[in-house]
């Protein structure tokens, strides 16, 4: 099972490696975990011991997880902030293919002054990663209703005065594709995810074709696999905006890619649980 090329060796940031392990192991096996249980999930994602005590503290600042010590021991607990956090994320990288759509569009306006700046940055990254592309100056539209996601950022940025949002109909004279070609660059993206495809194919190809007993007999390798290809296709979906498909050229490879992870995912969950459980379960008897 070496003959594979780890992707580990690939340059990532341990808070964002955290915030998967957070989101994909953490979360569903109930939100809390011990400091040595993280140190020995990220030692075969090789993210050294330092990087990992830096992380805790920062994100603890943060207020995505709290500290609980027990003895000379520290537990670590993802809060409610840190949960609909990792939600929104899950929800947003796994979205459904958009095959119902009524042909509504979705636009945001904006005018924010000068002073505000770094909340019109942060403003238009956002819009970016729901989804929306921009139309013109100020003017950013998305096929997708995201009423409530919109209404809970321009609170938290504090620019209701200076933000509207509106649904309708476009009615030219430009053509839907045409549009789409003015707010995203679906040929960059579909770049992206031709190499990711090349890039995972060959390795999902590989695992098919062990055995359970093989499979589970090196469940550790399973864990390293399903984190990186989860860890690296989550950027993907975040710059996709997920358009309807009568939008997307028939044969658009974001499907393949798709149905890439969520086979590859699927196959190694058993062995990948197997191995998150052996460790958590050895912590609690030591905790016992």
């Amino acid at each position: 099972m070496n003959g594979i090329e780890n992707s580990a060796s690939l340059p990532v940031r341990t808070q964002f490696i955290f915030f998967t392990l957070l989101g994909d192991y953490i979360l569903p096996n109930g939100g809390k975990i011990w400091t040595s249980d993280i140190l020995s999930l990220m030692g075969p994602l090789d993210v050294s011991e330092r990087a990992v005590r830096s992380t805790l503290s920062r994100m603890t600042r943060k207020g995505w997880i709290s500290a609980r010590k027990h003895g000379r021991r520290s537990r670590y607990t993802i809060t409610p902030r840190g949960q609909a956090l990792l939600q929104a994320g899950y929800e947003r990288i796994f979205e459904p293919i958009f095959t119902d759509w009524d042909e509504t569009w979705h636009l945001v306006a904006f005018s924010l002054p000068e002073r505000r700046r770094k909340t019109r940055h942060e403003l238009r990254k956002q819009l970016s990663w729901l989804g929306f592309g921009r139309l013109a100056p100020g003017t950013w539209i998305s096929p997708h209703n995201r009423q409530r996601e919109l209404a809970d950022l321009f609170h938290d940025l504090r620019i209701e005065a200076f933000a509207e949002q509106f649904s309708g109909v476009h009615l030219g004279p430009s053509t839907g594709q045409e549009l789409v070609k003015r707010c995203w660059d679906l040929q960059d993206l579909e770049k992206q995810y031709q190499d990711f495809v090349a890039r995972y194919q060959p390795e999902y190809e590989h695992f098919a074709g062990l055995s359970p007993q093989e499979m589970c007999a090196n469940a550790q390798e399973c864990f390293i696999r399903r984190f990186w290809i989860t860890h690296e296709f989550q950027a993907l979906p975040l710059r996709d905006p997920n358009l309807p498909t009568q939008l997307l050229p028939p044969d658009w490879i974001g499907f393949t890619a798709r149905r890439l992870v969520s086979d590859y995912r699927d196959h190694l969950n058993t062995p990948a649980n197997k191995f998150i459980r052996a460790i958590m379960n050895e912590a609690g008897a030591a905790d016992r």
